[in-house]
């Protein structure tokens, strides 16, 4: 087996070119006047949170590679480091991070790591630096435990990892409308991930991809970006904070808080932790699901389009 094995820190290596680039924007905003807004406090938030993403990586991060390494060991397959061994370990680590993305969407306390990626009201490239401090807890670490026992040495699977980060840096900006039609259909882009982060109903709970929308397409999640409907961001309540304390655990409060209510069953407490945003013992919240059924109800003329449900069945 192959142990001593490194690879570059890209996500630091790019650091640099993330600046250049947030810096370009806000020039093309200001000069242009479109493609996208910029408030001080909201961006400050989120490179406040971009820099206690890499703290919680360097005091957190043993735990997952000891994790990695252990598998490591206990594999009997070593598929090396040549070009299409990296090609392939980047391709399937798309697909992890689609799960993983499509989980923080789905598990509460998945969400409560991933919401603050969703906090803010604005879409513009320090919006991507937003990031969580709180991912190891998730322990969403083990969906990438089958790239490690199927021979992909886990710094190469960090490496890949590094890069999936780095393409997804760009995509957040309404600086650029559509890309190629041929690029649009294979690969997300600013115009996919812009409805990901809205909060309109219709475009809730849906492009999930990092680098290839193909994830969507083929697992039924892939809602375009209509004209008529341009997205609005942040959260379904949003928090009305800049806090970056409060950004980053509002969400583990508040399960806390729901867990721990009286009168309730072991599995009334659990489900707080795992069953969806918005789901309430009592039905007293609407989870996203529920929010989609509501629209379709209230407007019964976007029954059946992109990313909206039919309408009910009130046959007897």
């Amino acid at each position: 087996m192959t142990d001593m094995i490194t690879f570059p820190d890209v996500v630091n290596w790019a650091v640099p070119l993330f600046i250049a680039a947030i810096l370009a924007e806000l020039l093309w905003i200001v000069t242009k006047g479109r493609g996208g807004r910029y408030e001080t406090r909201d961006a400050l938030t989120s490179l406040i949170m971009g820099a206690g993403n890499v703290a919680s990586g360097i005091l957190l991060g043993f735990v997952a590679y000891g994790f990695f390494m252990l598998l490591w060991e206990i594999t009997p397959i070593d598929l090396g480091t040549s070009i299409a061994t990296i090609a392939l370990c980047f391709v399937l680590d798309d697909l992890r991070y689609y799960w993983v993305h499509r989980f923080g969407h789905r598990i509460r306390w998945v969400w409560a790591s991933h919401v603050n990626h969703h906090s803010s009201q604005h879409y513009n490239l320090t919006t991507a630096l937003r990031q969580t401090w709180t991912g190891t807890f998730t322990f969403m670490m083990v969906v990438r435990a089958p790239l490690i026992l199927l021979g992909f040495h886990p710094a190469m699977v960090l490496f890949v990892g590094g890069l999936n980060l780095i393409y997804q840096f760009w995509i957040h900006t309404e600086a650029i409308g559509r890309m190629p039609r041929w690029f649009e259909a294979v690969m997300n882009t600013p115009s996919h991930h812009r409805v990901h982060h809205g909060r309109n109903p219709r475009y809730l709970d849906c492009n999930y991809a990092g680098v290839f929308i193909i994830w969507d397409k083929m697992f039924g999640t892939f809602v375009p970006e209509l004209d008529e409907e341009k997205p609005d961001y942040g959260l379904v309540r949003n928090l009305g904070t800049f806090n970056p304390i409060r950004v980053a655990f509002h969400e583990w409060v508040g399960i806390f808080r729901d867990a721990t209510q009286p009168g309730l069953t072991w599995r009334e407490r659990l489900n707080y932790c795992i069953m969806p945003p918005g789901w309430s013992h009592d039905g007293s919240r609407e989870t996203s699901s529920a929010i989609k059924a509501r629209h379709v109800r209230d407007h019964p003329e976007h029954a059946s389009t992109p990313g909206l449900p039919p309408l009910p069945d009130h046959t007897p």
